[in-house]
């Protein structure tokens, strides 16, 4: 395992868009699993490379059901508006209502270089829309309406949030991916537009 360093507000590099990933190898498939075990032991939902002082498109995101990492991630459709409590692990002890997409579907590669899909609602679009924010030098508190004292955004409600949507959460392989697309465009008449 690597050794990876949270890094906090204030750190020049949590404001740098982040590069893109060249080459998916054994060092990315490392700082990874460095990545989930940092994440875990803070006990957060996300994590984005720079929050580690890693400048690339990076992410791992585990909202109860498993670990999903995820490199060069893009969202290609978001849909619906809701605002919920958020918080950050590079921000400890701050709270604050954001408004986020409800659903959102994510492309990227695995950690084997394999075209994903993850499509997401509730807690797992907010925390990809969350992560994907930092690859861009973006934080949680920019997005801010409101700022809650840690008993209003932490413990209880954050735990409602997510056991509510631990059970929509999906994550698809290009193959179920493009399956999903063809049943809706036989059921709508519709592929591909958001």
């Amino acid at each position: 395992m690597i050794k990876l360093e949270l890094r906090f507000l204030g750190d020049p590099i949590l404001r740098k868009k982040a590069r893109p990933v060249v080459n998916v190898n054994k060092k990315i498939k490392d700082i990874l699993d460095s990545m989930v075990r940092v994440m875990a032991e803070r006990d957060g939902v996300g994590l984005a490379g720079p929050q580690v002082g890693i400048s690339k498109r990076i992410v791992v995101v585990d909202v109860g059901n498993g670990p999903i990492k995820l490199i060069n991630p893009e969202i290609v459709k978001s849909v619906g508006s809701e605002i919920a409590v958020e918080g950050c692990l590079s921000i400890p002890g701050v709270f604050g209502e954001v408004r986020r997409a409800s659903e959102v579907e994510v492309t990227a590669l695995d950690e084997n270089g394999r075209r994903v899909w993850i499509e997401g609602s509730g807690l797992l679009a907010r925390a990809l829309q969350h992560e994907l924010d930092h690859l861009d030098g973006i934080l949680f508190v920019d997005k801010v309406i409101r700022f809650v004292s840690p008993g209003e955004g932490s413990g209880e409600a954050l735990e409602a949030t997510n056991a509510t949507h631990r059970e929509s959460n999906t994550c698809a392989t290009e193959r179920e991916a493009e399956g999903k697309r063809d049943d809706a465009e036989t059921e709508n008449g519709v592929h591909g537009q958001s």
